[in-house]
């Protein structure tokens, strides 16, 4: 890490990132590395209400703010409200990694006099401090890069850290008490769910996958939110087997991430519960569709493995997948089989310790 080129006093420093739970997650190294480059500095945080839980409990972060713009605030008078009291607060340095117009306008009427954000935000003219953004980097590392008008460079690979409370880790315990989840067992955790149609792997994937692992006396754990209850239950019907247990929709983010690190593995989409599980140590066999790990949201942790059909010249089909296949296909998910995603969990769990505290 370079010498800092400004003074290490005691700075309040906002972090804006009102995108969705996976976005969230991937700023933490950003926090982590403002705190290691300026410790003295006050750091706050403002996200969308749905993703509060997963920053509680951070040792780095001072406070977190809840900017809701999709309901209350949604218009520019509830924008000039949130705005406000972000004033109040006298911020000197404002980190935008997300690029709506709305985000640096934000940090723009809350009066921080150094906003510092990337040239493809749509509110770029609003910002002291533009940073290109790179296209072919993970977005940790994308984000990181808002640190460099500050004098900030590192080699060093960041991963995000979440910090269930002890509550949340004894509420994980009663489920798996209640369930009478075999603690002698390799516990695969499941994620089939996606707000996006075609980042989803087919059920009939899920379940043939899901008959595979019970046939190898795994323990297996469907993990999401309270959209994807209905899907888990539908697989665990389908596979009919004991041993499968359903958690969907029944915690909190931070109380499923640590569903996920008492996993093996994680199964997922290219969706949010591969981001906790590497901010929680857990190993990932990540299905990609519609979408690409080359544009920088695919999991990087130490033993993380990705399924994708390369030879498909219609992937990607946008940046966050859609509703339908654009060509009526959909092989991208048709032809991963729950084969090829069997072998690749088995491999990695060749890499690992069996079993974790």
């Amino acid at each position: 890490m370079d010498a800092p080129k400004m003074e290490k006093r005691a700075m309040k420093i906002l972090i804006i990132q009102t995108a969705y739970i996976g976005d969230a997650v991937l700023t933490l190294p950003l926090v982590q590395a403002v705190k290691q480059w300026f410790p003295n500095a006050t750091v706050d945080v403002v996200v969308i209400p749905s993703t509060v839980n997963v920053l509680e409990n951070h040792p780095l972060i001072f406070e977190t703010k809840v900017f809701d713009k999709h309901k209350k605030d949604s218009g520019f008078l509830g924008l000039l409200r949130t705005a406000k009291n972000l004033r109040k607060m006298c911020y000197n340095i404002a980190l935008i990694p997300h690029r709506s117009l709305r985000s640096s306008l934000l940090a723009l009427v809350a009066q921080i006099p150094k906003r510092i954000g990337f040239s493809t935000s749509s509110g770029k003219f609003w910002l002291t401090n533009i940073v290109e953004c790179e296209k072919n980097i993970h977005e940790i590392e994308r984000n990181l890069l808002l640190l460099e008008p500050l004098g900030f460079s590192t080699k060093e690979k960041i991963l995000p850290n979440l910090f269930p409370s002890e509550r949340d880790k004894k509420t994980v315990s009663d489920f798996f008490i209640q369930q009478n989840i075999p603690a002698e067992r390799t516990i695969i955790a499941i994620a089939p769910g996606s707000v996006w149609n075609t980042k989803r792997w087919l059920k009939e994937h899920f379940i043939s996958l899901s008959k595979k692992f019970s046939e190898k006396n795994f323990s297996i754990i469907f993990v999401g939110g309270k959209n994807d209850e209905r899907l888990c239950a539908e697989i665990q019907r389908s596979v009919s087997e004991k041993n499968i247990f359903n958690s969907a929709g029944k915690f909190t983010l931070l109380q499923s991430s640590e569903i996920i690190h008492r996993s093996s593995v994680l199964v997922s989409n290219d969706s949010a519960p591969m981001h906790l599980a590497v901010a929680m140590r857990t190993p990932v066999v990540a299905i990609f569709g519609a979408t690409i790990p080359e544009f920088g949201f695919a999991p990087n942790g130490e033993f993380d493995s990705i399924i994708e059909m390369k030879s498909l010249s219609c992937r990607p089909c946008g940046i966050h997948g859609g509703n339908v296949c654009p060509i009526q296909m959909f092989d991208c998910m048709k032809n991963i089989s729950a084969e090829m995603v069997f072998d690749a969990t088995i491999s990695v769990l060749k890499k690992i310790p069996m079993k974790k505290s």
